[in-house]
């Protein structure tokens, strides 16, 4: 679905991604992990177009998609989504999600005044396909609730809604369990699996929380300094020297007893190491 190919992008003298070359399966839930400054979210603005590759390549099922706007890559079915929601707080949640879809027959000033039961028509359509994803999600009682009352875990899934109203190919979800309850978080999840699996969403995820990455992806990617470090299973990436040098450092790996597990690279080392803040 995608793959990027000696992806860089610098900052001035600060290589944020430095030579990440990686590939995302059609139908794969893949998780991207790696301590605080490793690069995962400027990655992810890069192929999301939000923020233009120094040099590198991205493509989308064979077609180059390098340097494109995120309005053109959302035409394409590539969206994301951010660590902190970006919602309209004085819409409604139902009004949020009907805004997502584009060319909209109520945009133009000549249907507004000469079509105006064909804009009725589609609105009715927009109001049901809204109230669908609302019900999937599970947050059909907030439809009419000013979305910025909702919580953080309810922003989340409002997020995640706003890809249910498009044809969406692929997903890119950026610590999509930050500041979220368990109970919201295991909704979360269960409506990517449902989506995965029912609808054929194709997911990236970056996220510090193991357990929650250990229940939906596979593969899993680390990233370190700019540069992708190991891919493998959970279990493969959690027992990688490289991974628990990268996480802890060469004196704490050596360490007769790392916290955690005991053997390799624990949910709580990588997420204790590393939680609590967004990586560049």
């Amino acid at each position: 679905m995608i793959e990027v190919h000696d992806l860089h992008k610098h900052f001035g003298g600060a290589r944020a991604v430095d030579g990440a070359t990686l590939s995302i399966a059609p139908g794969s839930i893949t998780g991207l992990i790696g301590p605080n400054g490793a690069g995962k979210t400027t990655l992810f603005n890069v192929i999301a177009g939000l923020l233009p590759p120094t040099s590198g390549q991205v493509t989308l099922a064979g077609e180059d998609i390098t340097g494109l706007a995120p309005h053109e890559l959302f035409g394409k079915g590539l969206l994301r989504t951010f660590q902190i929601a970006h919602e309209f707080r004085s819409m409604t949640v139902r009004e949020n999600l009907m805004m997502v879809p584009d060319g909209q027959s109520g945009e133009s000033l000549w249907n507004a005044c000469f079509r105006r039961k064909a804009i009725r028509d589609e609105e009715r359509a927009l109001v049901a396909k809204a109230d669908e994803v609302l019900e999937f999600l599970t947050i059909d009682h907030l439809a009419d609730e000013k979305a910025g009352n909702l919580s953080g875990g309810q922003k989340k899934l409002l997020e995640l809604g706003r890809t249910m109203m498009v044809d969406a190919r692929i997903v890119f979800l950026d610590e999509v369990g930050a500041g979220v309850n368990r109970t919201l978080l295991n909704t979360i999840a269960d409506a990517i699996l449902r989506l995965n699996r029912e609808r054929g969403y194709t997911f990236v995820v970056i996220e510090h929380d193991m357990d929650f990455i250990g229940r939906l992806c596979d593969p899993v990617i680390c990233m370190a300094e700019g540069r992708v470090l190991a891919q493998g299973t959970l279990a493969e990436i959690k027992a990688d020297d490289r991974v628990i040098e990268a996480y802890l450092g060469t004196g704490l790996k050596n360490a007769p007893h790392v916290p955690g597990s005991g053997q390799g690279l624990g949910a709580a080392d990588v997420g204790g190491a590393s939680s609590g803040g967004a990586s560049p």
